[in-house]
């Protein structure tokens, strides 16, 4: 498990720990990590050129450091001054040691270039010299490497406003910052190397939690000797119409795959006969009125992709939501609930998947300032609505209504493709049914798909039926521990 906190809460634990070492011992621990990931990086250490873009703060001491221990071990070293001060002692320690002060243009000469412009305190649009320095380090060739958090992005939230440091490594001390786990802050910090500074122990409760491996593995639900199908989940599902039959076929296979007793598909004519060709175990009610009233009972209901938005599907919709088993809602069902918000007011879970349009159209935010600041928006949505909401897209993010909030580190690029999400709603629809909360079934649910997705594709094009294909592979994976599904700074 991945905890993640925001500058406040790092800040303070950094100063209980500071009050109890001597003075500098913190900076040298970052200073030594980031030096072993920089030589890392390198190769071989000796002649090599690396750039320090030095500010006022703490960064610049740790990058000053850090070059001083590289210029040791026979780096070509130059500092660009970039703050109107520079730490008092790191300075003197470079040039001791063989560094030198450079101008701006020796980053395009350099091998590796290290950011240390601004720290996690930060926030806002960067000021000059900073943003013409992040631009020019960007276009560079040589790889980036930035101190703590990249440059430009808030280190609490991710948001980058105006220019920003793109790293191809960042290397993050005490503990990871929310921030680096959230896109757009996710895909400038890069991969994302954490260095031990004995913050541990006074770091408070996470503000964004990331499950791994073995998190993942532990909730998933597994059949016992005892279990039959209807012990194992029975699911719902409410989805397809004659112009989308195909997010029907997606939802129940997707459901099937992740281990649901049984799935009821309900749906009319055509997503029928589509659902019955290529999903002989689910057990299908055609719908002659729009009402669940005889589809049999269910653990919980999966509802809404490519259900259509007319007022057949708001009636079945309604029918649906009358229930009193968990809900998630996906797609049309968004669009639904978001004109009709009384159908919402139920004792029963609810779990919402929107996309960062979906979420615009539930809550009047715009989509841009939702995918600018998506830590902010998917929490907000949680408590304005009082439900359970996944926010899909680069990164995803699933948040309660008290606040707390998780981030899926498993995906992959590919899955940026038609139907996807309708596998997604079936995979978390069916972990629903198994008796998974609507948290937990959102985290796990995402970690798996996300895992089918990196293994569907490896590399290329992929359809969401793969994905579907896919899903045995990824929870056997997970819960055989052949595969951690964590792959730090993959996009």
């Amino acid at each position: 498990m991945r905890t993640a906190y925001t500058a406040d809460q790092i800040r303070g634990a950094e100063r209980t720990l500071m009050a109890r070492l001597p003075e500098g011992t913190l900076m040298q621990r970052a200073a030594a990590g980031l030096a072993a990931v920089c030589a890392d990086l390198l190769g071989h250490v000796y002649g090599r050129r690396v750039v320090l873009l030095v500010g006022s703060g703490d960064n610049g001491g740790d990058a000053l450091y850090a070059g001083q221990r590289l210029a040791r071990r026979g780096a070509r070293v130059g500092a660009v001054l970039a703050g109107s001060k520079t730490h008092e002692a790191g300075l003197p320690a470079l040039l001791k040691a063989g560094g030198r002060v450079v101008e701006a243009a020796e980053i395009d000469a350099a091998d590796l270039i290290l950011d240390g412009l601004v720290g996690i305190g930060a926030s806002g649009a960067l000021r000059e010299p900073y943003a013409r320095l992040a631009e020019a380090a960007n276009a560079a060739p040589g790889r980036v490497v930035a101190v703590d958090v990249p440059s430009g992005v808030d280190a609490s939230s991710g948001r980058a406003e105006g220019a920003a440091v793109r790293a191809a490594v960042t290397v993050t001390m005490g503990a990871y910052k929310t921030g680096l786990l959230v896109d757009p802050g996710a895909e400038f910090a890069g991969r994302v190397e954490l260095v031990d500074i004995g913050l541990g122990a006074y770091v408070p409760d996470p503000d964004v939690v990331a499950l791994g491996h073995d998190d993942v593995a532990r909730l998933l639900p597994r059949p016992g000797t005892e279990s039959d199908k209807y012990r194992r989940g029975v699911l719902g599902v409410a989805a397809g119409s004659h112009l989308f039959t195909g997010a029907a076929v997606l939802a129940v296979g997707g459901a099937l795959r992740a281990g649901a007793g049984m799935v009821r598909y309900a749906g009319t004519e055509e997503p029928v006969a589509q659902v019955r060709a290529h999903w002989p175990e689910a057990v299908i009610t055609v719908l002659d009125r729009p009402s669940i009233d005889g589809v049999g009972r269910v653990q919980a209901w999966v509802l809404g992709p490519g259900l259509g938005t007319d007022e057949r599907a708001h009636e079945l919709a309604a029918s649906v939501l009358a229930s009193d088993v968990p809900v998630l809602i996906d797609a049309d069902g968004l669009t639904i609930v978001a004109k009709d918000r009384e159908l919402l007011r139920r004792t029963a879970p609810v779990l919402l998947t929107p996309h960062a349009g979906e979420l615009a159209r539930l809550t009047g935010a715009e989509r841009a300032d939702i995918e600018a600041a998506r830590l902010e928006h998917v929490r907000a949505a949680a408590a304005g609505l009082g439900v359970t909401v996944l926010l899909k897209g680069s990164t995803t993010l699933i948040a309660e209504p008290s606040g707390q909030a998780r981030v899926n580190v498993t995906g992959s690029s590919w899955l940026a493709t038609g139907g996807t999400g309708d596998v997604l709603s079936g995979v978390a629809g069916a972990l629903l049914a198994q008796g998974l909360s609507c948290y937990d079934a959102a985290a796990c649910g995402s970690y798996v798909h996300g895992l089918a997705g990196r293994l569907a594709a490896d590399g290329a094009p992929l359809a969401a039926a793969d994905v579907a294909t896919a899903v045995p592979a990824a929870i056997r994976a997970v819960t055989s521990g052949s595969a951690s599904g964590e792959k730090p700074g993959e996009r």
